[in-house]
């Protein structure tokens, strides 16, 4: 008989699948009490701060907006040029991701935070000492390339170093950084209202440098990621991350040639077995017998040649669109404009409520990524998340339009928003704040996980771009009935994941391509895996095979089976 699995055994295998599981390190307590581990999520979780810098901008032009002193430098602007300011931040990051792309497959993950830094100091600069309109938002379109780099580069190295049984949590939770900066935003603005003249929007357009650069140390000692060095051909240095950074082993140890560690052999065999099935080899030579497989072939076009990367973009495609069509945009960055149409229109109390809505999201997006993407799974997230918002904004189209009916009893009704505000607010964060990047890391495969995320969040600044010129022209001109469409939208939205998005959660991260590709992509079959990985890799402890079918949902809900050796 099999041994009875542990409660911290069946946790690995509902999150990674039984057979990396039964290769993991096992009684050593949890991942604080190991330094290597400790090491590792230093730098991992310093990542999550570059997604402040897009947060900190969003929070920060809500807050702007409310402050009389920069209405008055900027000349009050209003609909479409409102829209237009707030969009130039899009305008720089949108064509900024293709470049990316390219730059962390051909240099690796690290050096786009570097470009990164250079375009945040450069538009910080501009933004503050802005002598007039046009350098103001020359500044924000600066800023707005910061999001390309950071968003595409940061959370590869967070998905593709992290420790199986973490990397979904620590991927979930770089989105969250959004609101970290969105919070200090919120609260900077607020407590800079009362200074006269413009260094009340001075001071926190300067503070937007402060979260990045608290991450610098942590970015510093972060390995490279250990699939890019495997696919130049550098596998040592592949299989000395693994050992000491996963397993544990000392450095001296684990940069010897042949595997030291079962779990360091399974990650390194996966990964070169998942880089030869994407990518052809090429031909080999007497000095290099058998060369790795190289990305060279992997292009956006190649996001079509199969049925499952045509499935892959339709995810990454819709996910960024979703993300802001799902009413988030409207509110985020038009949130004065909202409070306004419910009957809140002193400045100290927007911003006020803006700093309480920002750590509230912090609060449930933390929850949401820390908690439920790896108990509850990725699908049912994002359609309960949905079904949640589409109430939430039924609500507000209904509370809303009421207020602006007339009388006096009506300006409660107004106030009653506040609190439907924060419950949408929860039921976006569930799925998607924490899953906007998460997700799209997971389905791609790493020939085209850098493409695939540029897509992902390309598609959202095109979302933004459409919002922010949009939205105050709507909400001007039909005030309330504008909350409407996107109760509308929201249903389609509910609709496209039930039909589209599978769940991911019970797979290594090579192993989510048989979900997408089948058969065809099982990263543990053939010669290749035979050789590279040995027998005892397929054994559980005690040398005892059991066989273990694990479900995984597809399209609509419906499931297909993998079995794994335990």
């Amino acid at each position: 008989m099999a041994p009875q699995k542990s409660n911290d055994s069946k946790k690995a295998t509902r999150v990674v699948g039984a057979e990396l599981a039964a290769v993991l390190p096992q009684d050593q307590g949890p991942w604080y009490r190991q330094p290597h581990l400790v090491r590792l999520n230093f730098c991992l979780i310093s990542l999550i701060l570059f997604s402040s810098a897009n947060g900190y901008d969003g929070s920060l032009m809500n807050g702007l907006q409310a402050l009389p002193q920069w209405n008055s430098f900027m000349h009050t602007p209003t609909g479409a040029w409102l829209g237009f300011i707030s969009a130039a931040s899009s305008i720089g990051s949108i064509f900024q991701y293709p470049v990316a792309a390219w730059a962390g497959n051909r240099f690796g993950r690290k050096p786009g935070v570097v470009i990164g830094y250079g375009f945040l100091v450069l538009g910080v600069a501009l933004q503050t000492g802005a002598r007039n309109v046009a350098m103001f938002v020359l500044g924000r379109f600066f800023v707005g390339c910061v999001s390309a780099w950071f968003m595409v580069t940061a959370p590869l190295l967070i998905t593709e170093n992290a420790f199986p049984t973490h990397r979904g949590v620590l991927t979930a939770m770089f989105n969250c950084g959004w609101y970290i900066g969105s919070m200090l935003a919120a609260w900077v603005t607020f407590g800079t209202q009362s200074i006269p003249g413009s260094w009340s929007w001075r001071i926190p357009s300067l503070l937007q440098v402060a979260l990045p650069f608290i991450a610098l140390p942590g970015y510093l000692l972060c390995p490279e990621s250990p699939r890019w060095l495997a696919s130049r051909g550098r596998t040592s240095e592949a299989h000395a991350f693994f050992a000491t950074h996963h397993a544990g082993l000392p450095a001296s140890t684990s940069t010897t040639s042949t595997p030291t560690s079962p779990l360091a052999a399974f990650e390194l065999a996966e990964v070169q077995r998942a880089l030869s099935l994407e990518s052809p080899s090429p031909p080999s030579t007497p000095t290099n017998p058998t060369p790795t497989p190289t990305l060279s072939t992997t292009s956006y076009a190649s996001m079509l040649h199969t049925p499952g990367n045509r499935h892959r973009l339709l995810i990454s495609l819709t996910l960024g669109v979703f993300a802001q069509w799902n009413g988030v945009g409207n509110i985020s960055y038009y949130l004065p404009a909202v409070l306004s149409t419910a009957g809140i229109t002193s400045p100290r109390h927007q911003t006020l409520l803006n700093g309480c809505l920002q750590a509230w999201n912090l609060l449930c997006a933390t929850f949401a990524a820390g908690y439920l993407v790896d108990r509850v799974g990725r699908r049912p997230l994002f359609l309960w998340s949905t079904a949640g918002m589409g109430a939430c904004y039924a609500a507000v189209a209904g509370l809303t339009g009421a207020y602006s009916s007339g009388g006096e009893r009506d300006v409660a009704v107004g106030t009653a928003v506040v609190p439907v505000l924060f419950l949408y607010y929860a039921a976006y964060d569930a799925a998607w704040t924490p899953l906007l990047v998460a997700y799209p890391c997971e389905v791609w495969p790493f020939g085209l996980r850098a493409r695939g995320v540029a897509v992902t969040v390309a598609a959202t600044q095109v979302a933004v771009l459409f919002n922010t010129l949009v939205n105050p022209v709507a909400l001007e001109r039909i005030g309330w009935r504008y909350y409407v469409v996107y109760v509308v939208l929201l249903v389609g939205i509910g609709a496209t994941c039930y039909f589209f998005y599978p769940e991911t959660r019970g797979c290594s991260l090579e192993e989510v391509a048989r979900v997408f590709d089948g058969e065809a992509a099982d990263v543990r079959a053939g010669e290749l895996w035979r050789e590279i990985s040995g027998e005892e890799e397929a054994e559980g402890k005690g040398g005892e095979v059991v066989r273990e079918e694990v479900a995984v949902a597809g399209k609509g809900g419906l499931t297909h089976r993998r079995t794994h050796s335990v």
